[in-house]
């Protein structure tokens, strides 16, 4: 699972595909990057360069305009789905921590400098 949602994320489309793939412009595509609704990453040349994700994202704003909503109402929206997935992301983060911790524990056990259980009783 996680190595599909790498590969989704990663940013390989050039505009010309993205065009392709939505059914938007060029100008319409760099203006909802204007108002923060996609954020591109750029090449060594500065070319935009998206993902599937950023397709998907441009899905969603061009279904978003055409249901009526308006650029504020988006930008509200996709900057609380960010705030979850920073937020998912941060957990995630103290976790790999907290294996690191049990296992740097476990391996002073192993290496007799600590006392059998004590540390992973601690972090568990």
């Amino acid at each position: 699972m996680a190595e599909k949602q790498l590969r989704r994320s990663l940013a390989i489309l050039p505009m010309s595909t993205v065009m392709a793939l939505t059914d938007l412009s060029a100008r319409q595509i760099r203006y909802y990057e204007t108002q923060s609704l996609v954020h591109p990453a750029r090449n060594e040349g500065n070319r935009r360069r998206y993902s599937l994700n950023d397709v998907d994202r441009l899905l969603e704003v061009k279904d978003g305009l055409a249901s009526g909503m308006d650029f504020a109402t988006m930008r509200r929206l996709y900057a609380k789905t960010h705030q979850v997935e920073s937020t998912q992301l941060e957990s995630k983060r103290l976790s790999d921590e907290r294996a690191r911790h049990l296992l740097e524990a476990e391996m002073q056990q192993l290496a007799g400098m600590r006392p059998p259980q004590s540390g992973l009783q601690q972090h568990l």
